[in-house]
């Protein structure tokens, strides 16, 4: 039976992964930060495994560490993420605020990726980011949402240099792009429901192999500038 850890699945595109894959016969390690939500909760069966985890704690991930030692992993999907205060325009910008949402989307998942990546490498599994094409510098035309937008660009990072170090251990690293979608995050205009979003992803990471590693990835698997 295949493996997946996904952070932050409590709700949202994480909840639908945690279904999905479920539904596909993996077996879900699925955390959630405080205490499981309803959602969540009503999937409890043999193939799912839910625990806690603060991304912004070391503690915290040095406890699921420990927790998932000697299990092997085909998949990682850091999904938790911030996007901070609604109004990130020029002006508004708070140091707190913004170190806080760095903290989520940037440090976190590098923290993740130390204390986990020896879980992929007996199947030579896929560390994937949900990042945003909100990250891309090539793609903002738009300006604003400081906060967000960079700490994606800065994941993106993370995810390059990783793909580079884990390329000898065989542990493919991707960020991928979830599309606008309609969650608490992505509000209520978003383009697409977690259902796509999810299913497309999935349909993605099925695929990757060395030659994607280090790739920014949209929901559709086509490629996005970085």
């Amino acid at each position: 039976m295949k493996q997946l850890l996904i952070t932050g699945a409590n709700r949202g595109i994480g909840l639908e992964f945690t279904q999905q894959y479920l539904a596909n016969g993996w077996h879900v390690y699925a955390t959630y930060r405080q205490q499981p939500g309803t959602a969540l909760a009503a999937l409890a069966c043999d193939q799912l495994t839910m625990l806690s985890l603060d991304v912004t704690e070391d503690a915290s991930i040095l406890a699921l560490r420990e927790q998932l030692s000697g299990i092997d992993l085909d998949l990682i999907i850091n999904n938790a993420g911030l996007f901070g205060p609604r109004d990130q325009t020029l002006g508004t910008v708070s140091r707190q605020q913004w170190l806080d949402v760095l903290n989520v989307n940037s440090v976190a998942p590098l923290m993740l990726a130390q204390a986990l990546y020896n879980n992929l490498a007996t199947k030579q599994g896929t560390f994937a980011v949900i990042s945003s094409r909100m990250g891309s510098i090539d793609d903002n035309d738009g300006g604003s949402l400081y906060l967000y937008r960079s700490s994606k660009t800065a994941v993106n990072q993370v995810v390059k240099s990783l793909s580079i170090d884990l390329k000898d251990r065989g542990i493919n690293v991707v960020a991928l792009h979830p599309g606008w979608v309609r969650t608490d995050m992505g509000g209520p205009n978003g383009l697409i429901d977690t259902q796509t979003s999810a299913h497309g992803m999935r349909q993605v990471l099925e695929h990757i192999g060395p030659a994607d590693s280090g790739r920014f990835i949209n929901y559709d698997g086509t490629s996005i500038a970085w």
